[in-house]
């Protein structure tokens, strides 16, 4: 063993049925001894270990067996736990990761993960059938973010997905509701509490989570201004801190609040709603109807044993039958005592109800509920000839808004976008939208320009001398008349 210079590092001699060997150690920033490699002479050995101290004091462990560990190991121990994301979208990532990710890239190691191998899973889930948008997503949110904190915590040399280009997703053009479809929508929702959510989303544009969070501190009844600070998330019991379904985030997406001021009309049936209900000031102002929490409980499933069960034979035919003509029915006195066996045992309690509002006691309107009650019955009613969502509301209210003429920042800073890209494809989604553009054109294209379409001018002009010639003889026979009852009559004299 020689140490040089009073390093941390050092080379060890070993010896082997092939001759003399050099292993180069060092000791990593913690203080744990680590290996750089075994090389045939000592000044590779040498030169390993120095790099590797040189790399420590970059703050880049860069140890080569790190990278020997495969991509599950590494997610699921390391990445997944320690990556700073929102719940909803930590719940979005394991499900991307467990359906696309994961079944290709698990059993490789890190090191055998190159940027031929991320294109040849592209074309893999493309034979799969996944979605152009699946895949960026999967490639661009989720694989660049784990190869990029593999890159910075020196496990890998590389970015492997860098650059690897996925399929272009064209931007299709939105429809929005026009004010007669949102007006036969709201005619057709069948409570009012349902028309007063829809209508101050209308109004508002806000999110879901947003809108369903609202509460009586949030609104000033005397301005009208409304401030959006907390935003609620709906999630799978697993993915939830406390195993809940509804998370309450103190920040809205894009996590800064905004104020934007709501019309009198919507302030003044927001607070004859909140004087006729009293709702806790710590809850939601527009909250779940008591149907939408009624537990919905599945019975157990009991299997049905073939010794449980007895031969239902025809009276007619009650030999010869084939197997397939048998009907089979439960004995009701062993299948008793069977369901009250399970029941003694604990087996077929019934599950927790699968309603989340009833064992969480959780105030805040479920959005599956709201769609399929409220929602898709209203809009089968009005008979649109499209399917809007209910976050086409919010669509709609920017797209009113630009339309109207209210200014481009005034609609971002209402709506929370960060970028004002985001708010100009609002700009002109109207059907009417074009009809100025229109009109200029027709301006601009002069008769002059088709000849064929041209008006025959000289009837135009033999036109207006005749009506002119008639306009003459009616001023004519006026003034005939009034200078006629201006002169005495001769005969009364």
């Amino acid at each position: 063993m020689i140490l040089l210079g009073g390093l941390m590092g050092f080379t060890h001699k070993r010896k082997g049925p092939n001759g003399a060997r050099y292993q180069a150690l060092y000791d990593d920033a913690r203080g744990i001894r680590q290996t750089a490699g075994t090389f045939a002479t000592r000044k590779e050995a040498d030169r390993a270990w120095q790099r590797a101290e040189t790399r420590i004091a970059e703050g880049k462990a860069g140890d080569p067996r790190r990278a020997r560990q495969t991509f599950r190991t590494y997610v699921e121990e390391r990445w997944f736990p320690n990556h700073r994301i929102e719940a909803s979208t930590h719940q979005d990532y394991a499900y991307a990761l467990a359906a696309h990710v994961m079944p290709y890239f698990g059993d490789m190691k890190l090191r055998d993960i190159t940027s031929e191998t991320v294109r040849e899973w592209i074309t893999h889930l493309k034979k799969r059938g996944a979605s152009a948008y699946s895949i960026k997503y999967c490639k661009t949110a989720i694989l660049n973010a784990i190869f990029t904190t593999a890159v910075n915590d020196g496990i890998l040399v590389y970015h492997p997905s860098r650059g690897v280009k996925t399929d272009p997703i064209p931007e299709k053009p939105r429809q929005i509701i026009t004010a007669e479809q949102f007006a036969r929508i709201y005619e057709a929702l069948l409570t009012p509490d349902a028309k007063l959510l829809v209508e101050t989303d209308i109004e508002s544009g806000l999110r879901w989570g947003e809108l369903t969070e609202l509460r009586v501190k949030d609104l000033d009844f005397a301005t009208g201004i409304l401030t959006v600070s907390r935003a609620v998330v709906q999630l799978v019991r697993k993915h939830h801190p406390e195993g809940r379904r509804f998370l309450v985030n103190d920040h809205p997406k894009g996590k800064r609040y905004r104020r934007l001021k709501l019309s009198p009309q919507i302030v003044a049936k927001l607070k004859a709603h909140a004087e006729a209900n009293k709702p806790d000031p710590g809850r939601p102002l527009l909250q779940p109807p008591p149907q939408a929490a009624q537990a919905r409980t599945r019975r157990p499933r009991v299997p049905h044993l073939r010794s449980l069960q007895r031969p239902h034979l025809h009276p007619r035919h009650d030999h010869g039958l084939q197997p397939w003509q048998v009907q089979v029915r439960p004995l009701p006195s062993r299948y008793a005592a069977y369901r009250a066996k399970r029941r003694a045992q604990g087996k077929d309690n019934p599950r927790n109800p699968r309603n989340p509002r009833v064992d969480d006691d959780d105030p805040h309107i479920p959005a599956s509920w709201f769609r399929n009650h409220c929602w898709h019955p209203a809009r089968e009613a009005a008979d649109l000839g499209w399917s809007p969502r209910i976050h086409d509301l919010r669509h709609a209210h920017a797209s009113w808004l630009l339309a109207g003429g209210a200014d481009l920042q005034v609609v971002k800073e209402r709506l929370g976008h960060r970028k004002i890209s985001t708010t100009e494809r609002y700009l002109h989604t109207l059907p009417t939208a074009d009809e100025t553009a229109l009109e200029a054109l027709n301006k601009i294209r002069a008769p002059q320009n088709f000849p064929e379409a041209a008006p025959d001018l000289e009837a135009q002009l033999e036109e207006a001398q005749a009506k002119i010639a008639k306009l003459q003889a009616v001023v004519a026979d006026q003034l005939v008349a009034r200078h006629t009852d201006e002169r005495p009559n001769l005969r009364s004299v």
